[in-house]
C-alpha cells in the first residue's frame, strides 16, 4: 500500500481448467443481449435492445413508504429466512392475480421464485437428461434457450407466423421426433405478446396446442409475464385454465410491477410440487422473504390494477411511436409485427442482410437492437431483429428507428452495390 493506493493483484487461470469442467459448462455461453448492455447503456445511443420496465409510472414514494413500513412493523419476519415454496399470503394473492386471466389455482401449487427464470430453470432440471428434445417457437426467448443449454437438451424449433405457433407444424414437428426415437419432455411458449415477435397466439390456436399435447403426452410450459399488458383488449384466457393436469404455469411480477424485487412464480400440476420445491431449496433454499412482503405489501394496500393499466398505456404510446416511425423511415423490402401488448416488434429484413454483422454500423449511428440470431438455436434469423419499445420516450425511440433505418438502407445499397460487381 502506498500514497493510499492498494496493490491490486490478478490471478492466473489454473491449469488445464477446460478439462476440469464438467461438460454442461460447455454449453455456458454469453447471452447476446447481455453482451449488448455495455454498449447500449451509454447515454448517447438509443437502446432498443433490452427489455427493461419503464419504471417512470411507479411512484417511487409510495414504494419507499411500503418498504419503510415493511421494516419497521415487520422487519423481524420479512428480513429472516422464510419457506422455501414461498410466502403463504403471496401465494394466496399470486391466485387473485391470475383469476385475471381464467385460471382457478390453489396456493398450495404455486412456488414462489427468484424470477420466472429460476421457475424455468428448475422445470428443466428436474425434466431435461442430455439430449432430451425441448421444443420452442421459431423464434423462442433467448434466456429460455441458455437454460436448455444448460442443461444439454436438444432444442428443436416449431414454425410460427403472424399468428403465433402453428399446430399443424407441432404435429408434424412431433411426428418425425417420434420417428427418430427421440424423448420429447415439453413444448415452451409464451402465448401472449411473444419475446421476441410481440405476437399474441389466438383462443382457436391454444385450444388445438392443448389437445395435440395433450394427446401425445407432452407438457406445455406456458411462460406468460406480459399477459396483463394488453393495449386495446385483454388476451385470451391462459392455457392453464383450460388444462390443469398438462400446463405448468410460469408467472412474473417484474414487468407489472418491479423488476428489482425478482419475484416470480410456477403454477404446477400437483404431482410436481414436491420435486419442484426440492431443486428450489436445494438451489437457493428460499426466495427472498424481504422482497415477497414487499411485493404483497403493495398488492394488499395499493391500487395495483389501476397501475397496470398506466404501463398499458405507456407502453402503448412507445409501441405506437415505434410502429409510426417504421413506417417513416424503413424500407419497403422489410416487414415487421403490430404487437397488441407487450415489450417488443420484430422486424424481418431482406435475405441477404446480416443483422449481426450489421450492428458495429448501428452502434455508431447511436442506436442498438438485437440481432435475430439470439433467439435461435441453430442460428438462423440472420435477417431479423428485435426492436424493444418498452424503456426510451417516444421522442427517443423516433430518432433511434430514423438512425436505424438509415443504416439499413445503406446495408442494402451496399449489399446491391456488391451484388453487381459479382
Amino acid at each position: 500500500m502506498t500514497d493510499g493506493n492498494v496493490e491490486r493483484f490478478r490471478t492466473h487461470a489454473p491449469e488445464n481448467l477446460q478439462e476440469r469442467f464438467a461438460h454442461r459448462a460447455a454449453q455456458m455461453k454469453p447471452s447476446e443481449i447481455r453482451s449488448l448492455f455495455a454498449v447500449a447503456s451509454r447515454p448517447e445511443i438509443v437502446s432498443l435492445a433490452g427489455g427493461m420496465p419503464n419504471l417512470s409510472a411507479i411512484p417511487m414514494e409510495m414504494m419507499a413508504g411500503i418498504v419503510e413500513k415493511l421494516v419497521r412493523e415487520h422487519g423481524q419476519e420479512a428480513l429472516q429466512y422464510g419457506s422455501g415454496q414461498g410466502h403463504p399470503k403471496l401465494r394466496e394473492q399470486i391466485c387473485d392475480v391470475m383469476a385475471l386471466e381464467g385460471i382457478r389455482a390453489n396456493p398450495d401449487d404455486i412456488l414462489v421464485t427468484t424470477g420466472s427464470q429460476q421457475a424455468l430453470d428448475l422445470i428443466s432440471r428436474i425434466f431435461i437428461d442430455p439430449g432430451d428434445v425441448v421444443l420452442v417457437e421459431a423464434p423462442s426467448y433467448v434466456g429460455a434457450l441458455g437454460t436448455f443449454f444448460q442443461y444439454e437438451a436438444s432444442v428443436v424449433h416449431v414454425e410460427t407466423d403472424e399468428a403465433g405457433l402453428v399446430p399443424q407444424s407441432l404435429r408434424e414437428a412431433i411426428k418425425t421426433l417420434r420417428y427418430q426415437g427421440r424423448k420429447i419432455k415439453f413444448l415452451y411458449l409464451i402465448p401472449n405478446y411473444q419475446n421476441p415477435s410481440g405476437v399474441l397466439l389466438p383462443a382457436q390456436r391454444r385450444t388445438e396446442i392443448l389437445e395435440i399435447c395433450r394427446s401425445e403426452k407432452i407438457f406445455i410450459v406456458e411462460d406468460n409475464p406480459y399477459g396483463l399488458l394488453g393495449f386495446d383488449r385483454p388476451s385470451p384466457n391462459a392455457m392453464r385454465s383450460h388444462d390443469s393436469e398438462n400446463v405448468i404455469y410460469l408467472g412474473s411480477f417484474s414487468k407489472t410491477i418491479v423488476p428489482g424485487f425478482r419475484i416470480g412464480w410456477a403454477l404446477v400440476p400437483q404431482a410436481l410440487r414436491e420435486k419442484l420445491v426440492i431443486a428450489s431449496e436445494s438451489s437457493i433454499l428460499c426466495p427472498s422473504n424481504f422482497s415477497q412482503m414487499a411485493i404483497s405489501s403493495y398488492l394488499a394496500d395499493q391500487p395495483w390494477r389501476d397501475q397496470i393499466a398506466n404501463f398499458c398505456e405507456l407502453y402503448k404510446a412507445r409501441r405506437d411511436a415505434m410502429l409510426e416511425a417504421l413506417d417513416a423511415h424503413f424500407p419497403k423490402s422489410a416487414t415487421w409485427t403490430k404487437p397488441a401488448g407487450g415489450f417488443y416488434v420484430w422486424v424481418t429484413l431482406p435475405p441477404e442482410i446480416d443483422t449481426k454483422a450489421m450492428m458495429p454500423k448501428a452502434i455508431v449511428a447511436k442506436v442498438a437492437y438485437v440481432p435475430g440470431t439470439a433467439f435461435y438455436a441453430d442460428g438462423f434469423g440472420s435477417w431479423s431483429m428485435r426492436l424493444s419499445y418498452c424503456h426510451p420516450t417516444p421522442e427517443r425511440i423516433r430518432e433511434g428507428i430514423k438512425a436505424l433505418g438509415h443504416v439499413v438502407e445503406q446495408e442494402i445499397q451496399r449489399r446491391s452495390t456488391v451484388n453487381e460487381l459479382k
